[in-house]
């Protein structure tokens, strides 16, 4: 069985600016979420701002500056806007992990 990593990513613009492998199984999904947030507030934001990422919804100081959000039927997280951070799962040649398709009824 071959070995899954979680490739993590951040752009500027078109740079890259960050590219980290992590052991699929070191890090679960709620963590990697966290760690995308913590990635674009300590790139982008001011203490205010990450305050309002972390406040109770629909709340005067809320805001949706850290969402993170999952993109297709295979796991795919990214966070931010200038710079974006993005997580995939890799093999160990780097290649994204081809999930098989949903059965169909």
């Amino acid at each position: 069985m071959a070995k899954k990593y979680w490739r993590i990513r951040g752009y500027k613009k078109f740079d890259t600016i960050v590219d980290i492998t992590i052991p699929f199984g070191n890090l679960m999904e709620r963590n990697l979420q966290e760690l995308l947030k913590c990635f674009a507030a300590k790139e982008t934001l001011s203490y205010e701002e990450i305050v309002g990422a972390y406040v109770k919804r629909k709340t005067r100081r809320a805001h949706d500056i850290l969402h993170v959000q999952k993109n297709g039927p295979y796991p795919e997280y990214n966070c931010g806007n200038d710079p974006s951070f993005v997580a995939i799962v890799v093999d160990e040649n780097g290649d994204r992990v081809k999930y098989p398709p949903l059965p169909t009824y």
